[in-house]
């Protein structure tokens, strides 16, 4: 209805980047307890940081529905979210002087396999995430984060692209504003108007 200026939101729980988003925080928690010491503060910052990602991309989608800057923002947050735990990750790999997987690495052909399956989830990749190994599992928490930053950063395009052409909360109110008084301005009858001609 063109009147109706809230338009549906919510529903994060369908955006792909949310379900990637979920996976790399329960993996950064159990990766967390395996492979660093909890009173290291960086463990701590880790967990943020995915938490972070998750949680924006949720209030994000939340308040689509009256603030699509406000939406546009939190999104740009989890993505800066996640960047710093890639960096974690990278920083991880790089002090114990372990591989970071190259793009063809046969096992990061793998992940990119394992992503593409349709409802992919936690058991999708828990034999990786929970591998002994903790050049493995790092690796593969790099892949995860790599996916989930691809699809935010075309999900900010769509916003962008979204609120160019439709505009936010206001125009939306103006626009639907218009269309009641256009629907509800009384019409002169013939009769009426015949009346009023000298």
């Amino acid at each position: 209805m063109p009147n109706h200026f809230i338009p549906p939101h919510g529903g994060y729980e369908n955006l792909l980047s949310f379900q990637k988003s979920r996976i790399v925080y329960d993996g950064t928690v159990r990766f967390c307890e395996r492979f660093m010491k909890k009173s290291d503060r960086t463990y701590d910052q880790m967990v943020q940081a995915a938490r972070s990602g998750k949680q924006n991309i949720l209030e994000g989608s939340q308040a689509s529905g009256t603030s699509k800057e406000t939406e546009i923002k939190l999104t740009n947050v989890a993505r800066a979210s996640l960047e710093e735990l890639l960096e974690d990750y990278r920083d991880f790999l790089r002090l114990r002087s372990l591989e970071e997987w190259a793009k063809e690495h046969r096992y990061t052909r793998r992940l990119r396999q394992l992503n593409r399956q349709p409802n992919a989830d936690y058991e999708t990749f828990k034999k990786g995430i929970e591998h002994h190994d903790p050049a493995i599992a790092a690796n593969v928490m790099i892949g995860l984060i790599k996916v989930t930053t691809y699809l935010l950063d075309q999900q900010l395009r769509q916003l962008e692209e979204a609120f160019v052409k439709e505009g936010g909360l206001r125009e939306r109110m103006t626009r639907a504003r218009l269309a009641e008084r256009t629907k509800t301005k009384p019409v002169l009858s013939a009769s009426f108007v015949s009346k009023r001609k000298p």
